[in-house]
């Protein structure tokens, strides 16, 4: 009967805040430790976490540029493999510096650059590119491991192997229970009773294609999730600042309804706009990339924002960025993205995101290293 009261009590408790019936594991009164005040102590604090002072929901969501791992089979020499040698063969060692920071939010989207595959097989059409990216598919668990809980799956290399390995790739992330979307495949995330939409389309040479597209599919899935997120694979490679076609579609995106726009392929950071109150990450450079063993420019950030949603209405509760080093070395890439601890070289990412926003009717004015 012991039992049965607590069960009891504690469900009424979570109803009673949540205006919702509790759902939650069995609990033992036997064990003389566990207190009644003890149960609601716990439901109220978990209430806590979810809810702000009006009762609304408040979603962290946590962006990050391009995550690359493997090599290139057509290759004699593989540097990403050569370093998870020296690592001990455990694929986590990239994570290791950012695993703390990714499990802290409710949501993880990263732009995934490649393939998971043990294919070799390469279409005729891309057996000249400079790079082919592909990872054996146990790689895939990096991913869930490190609270990396979607991937943006649109880019100029996920075809690298062909259209079959890119359906292998699909395949390999859902069985790992990571969400990914597409232009044609949209991806549901839910965290705290909220479903979170994410797009992805790859611009470079396709905004013809996709002026009418892209709203349309934005209005869609507007009509039916409260929250919804655009990832862009666009702009020139090197660049720091966007081209005139990206900032019209990250505004075209906002215009049909995106709670958030992010922006990857240069390989650079790229400054930030707020437009309609809505962030457009134009791009977040780097994050995990096995793609150069020094790239010339190593630093990058990472881009955290926080939603406030009630009754189906979404809106900004503030960001912060995390500058980082792709690697935990300054001489190479070791590809593990490791915060910046030091001054001068916060100070450097800063500078380089706010004088490329100059020009940018709607840049940012200031780039929060904390919450605000």
């Amino acid at each position: 009967m012991k039992k049965i009261w607590l069960l009891l009590a504690a469900a009424m408790l979570t109803a009673a805040i949540s205006g919702a019936p509790a759902r939650g594991e069995y609990v033992d009164a036997d064990d003389e430790d566990l207190l009644i005040e003890e149960i609601i102590e716990e439901v109220v604090e978990e209430k806590k976490e979810v809810l702000d002072t009006d009762g609304s929901s408040i979603i962290t969501i946590t962006c990050t540029g391009d995550f690359t791992i493997g090599g290139d089979t057509r290759k004699r020499k593989n540097i990403f493999e050569d370093e998870l040698k020296e690592q001990g063969g455990d694929i986590n060692f990239t994570m290791q510096n950012m695993r703390d920071i990714l499990l802290d939010d409710d949501l993880t989207l990263v732009n995934f650059e490649g393939t998971l595959t043990e294919s070799t097989y390469v279409p005729s059409g891309k057996k000249n590119n400079q790079f082919l990216f592909s990872a054996p598919p146990s790689y895939v668990s990096v991913l869930p491991d490190n609270g990396i809980e979607a991937v943006s799956l649109e880019n100029n290399h996920v075809m690298d192997h062909g259209e079959e390995v890119y359906g292998e790739t699909q395949r390999t992330l859902e069985e790992a229970g990571i969400v990914w979307s597409n232009s044609e495949h949209m991806g549901i995330f839910e965290t705290k009773g909220i479903q979170i939409a994410m797009l992805s389309y790859l611009c470079i040479d396709r905004y013809e294609q996709l002026w009418d597209k892209v709203p349309a599919d934005i209005a869609e899935a507007k009509e039916r999730y409260p929250l919804v997120i655009v990832s862009f694979h666009w702009g020139n490679e090197l660049d720091y600042a966007p081209t005139n076609n990206q900032i019209r579609m990250g505004r075209l995106a906002v215009d049909a309804g995106a709670d958030l726009v992010i922006g990857h392929h240069s390989h650079r950071m790229n400054p930030i706009e707020q437009y309609k109150g809505v962030y457009i990450c134009y791009s977040l450079g780097n994050f995990c990339f096995s793609g150069n063993s020094k790239p010339s420019d190593m630093s990058s950030f990472v881009f955290q924002v926080r939603f406030r949603v009630k009754d189906g209405n979404c809106a900004s509760r503030g960001f912060r960025i995390i500058p980082i080093r792709i690697s935990s070395r300054s001489n190479r890439n070791d590809f593990i993205p490791t915060p910046y601890t030091t001054g001068a070289n916060v100070d450097s990412v800063l500078t380089v995101l706010r004088n490329n926003g100059k020009k940018l009717e709607y840049a940012v004015k200031d780039y929060p290293l904390d919450w605000q």
